[in-house]
């Protein structure tokens, strides 16, 4: 990789893979929530819209799995670099759980959504939520009873799509961690930052759809690599 001393910027992308061994469920946990449900049920407009009671009970029951795992050494390593890295970094996840800020990171972009956070479907507005869903709350600005997790589901557009690509731009390093290289338009980031000169790296347990785009690709735990490529940026 080109000398840490010339990286100023840098995009970082985590997905499933970091929060995993945390024990999040993953699309593909054997016996976890995901394995219980039919995505097009539960991660749809479509699925919500057919059955509300069945997506706002199984987006409870992940709400309250957060409380019963914590940040891993990949969080915390990744809470490090930003409090210590001297030029500018952008922290892109593709998760919904709130490991990345427990584990220190106060700059994240979450363009798939927060479980703790409720879209109001008459208003339009965000709340800060950790309740329950599924009995029909009031939202806390309208008091109307049309709160939806605020999630992105499959085929509505992630959040702050033109600010990371924006910073794809001007990227010097784009790190992908944790991700399956399958989704898009997340896995097309690599693509992006390398037709604009950066350079790219992949930390992932095993190679991934798209670790053929990537200039340097490592592979196994999230929690061994990212601590160890943290102090490589910072020099230690």
């Amino acid at each position: 990789m080109r000398f840490m001393a010339e990286i100023n910027r840098i995009v970082i992308l985590t997905g499933a893979g970091i929060s995993a061994e945390s024990g999040i469920d993953t699309f593909r946990s054997a016996g976890g929530l995901w394995e219980q449900h039919k995505v097009e049920d539960v991660a749809t407009p479509e699925g919500f819209a057919r059955d509300p009671d069945l997506v706002l009970g199984f987006y409870d029951l992940r709400r309250a799995a957060l409380a019963k795992v914590k940040p891993n050494a990949a969080h915390h390593a990744l809470a490090k670099l930003e409090a210590d890295f001297s030029g500018e970094l952008l922290l892109v996840t593709q998760n919904v759980d709130d490991l990345h800020e427990r584990g220190g990171s106060r700059q994240v972009l979450h363009m798939h959504g927060e479980l703790k956070s409720a879209l109001c479907t008459s208003c339009e507005i965000r709340s800060p939520w950790d309740a329950p869903m599924s009995d029909r709350p009031p939202c806390p600005i309208c008091q109307a009873q049309t709160l939806r997790p605020d999630v992105v589901w499959f085929g509505e557009m992630p959040y702050q799509m033109e600010r990371i690509y924006t910073a794809l731009g001007s990227a010097d390093l784009f790190v992908s961690i944790g991700t399956s290289g399958a989704v898009y338009p997340a896995a097309g980031f690599v693509q992006e930052a390398r037709q604009t000169g950066a350079r790219t790296l992949e930390l992932n347990l095993e190679p991934s759809d798209g670790t053929h785009f990537f200039h340097e690709a490592r592979h196994g735990p999230a929690s061994k690599l990212v601590p160890t490529w943290v102090d490589e940026v910072l020099g230690r």
